[in-house]
């Protein structure tokens, strides 16, 4: 089984990934983020790193759903293939920081690997506000990211919320602002007790998972 947490940058995914992997004793798949050779580019010059780093997302995370579909585990994954083709990418053509050219380009190699990608069996999104967001990127301190821009992020916001609402497949949606699932243990047992009942509830996302 698939299982994906979504949501923008400083929203708790990495952690929500590493607290669901120990509660249900699934395989945690982390974003790839310490070892990124485009990162520090990225975001000193958004415009000259954009595709590149795009690219490179779409590579590892494409390389990372062909494996989870192999596998006999049940996989929680932090963040997906879906974010960074309708939402990082876009925002960055919008804004001006990848070029048409390059866009078309990533575009038409993404549309060739999604053909190829299923939903995963349950998505769930942290919806955060802005200074939540900005909150959390202040209290990890990387260093790499005291440049992120208010607009860039507003900008993911806005997308992931339009994706969102046309989302297709299994969702839960986690109110990041308001559930505190990393110091509270209530809090993060509603969001343990919504995927018990999307898994293992009278009706089941597949039965064969019991």
């Amino acid at each position: 089984m698939h299982i994906a947490i979504a949501g923008n940058i400083g929203s708790g995914k990495t952690t929500l990934t590493r607290m669901l992997a120990k509660r249900f004793h699934w395989t945690p798949r982390f974003e790839p983020v310490d070892n990124n050779p485009y990162l520090d580019d990225f975001y000193a010059d958004m415009p000259r790193w954009s595709f590149n780093l795009q690219v490179y997302f779409l590579n590892k995370r494409f390389k990372e759903v062909v494996e989870i579909a192999k596998s006999k585990d049940t996989i929680i994954q932090d963040r997906t293939i879906f974010e960074d083709a309708r939402i990082f990418a876009p925002n960055l053509h919008a804004m001006g920081m990848m070029s048409d050219r390059d866009f078309a380009n990533y575009s038409d190699l993404f549309d060739l690997m999604i053909s190829l990608v299923e939903l995963p069996d349950l998505m769930i999104y942290i919806r955060s506000s802005i200074p939540t967001l900005v909150n959390h990127i202040g209290k990890r301190g990387r260093e790499f990211e005291k440049s992120i821009r208010i607009d860039y992020l507003t900008g993911l916001n806005n997308r992931y919320e339009a994706w969102i609402k046309g989302y297709k497949g299994h969702l839960i949606i986690v109110d990041g602002d308001n559930i505190d699932f990393e110091n509270s243990a209530q809090d993060f047992q509603k969001i343990t007790d919504q995927i018990d009942a999307e898994l293992y509830g009278l009706f089941p996302l597949k039965d064969d998972k019991r």
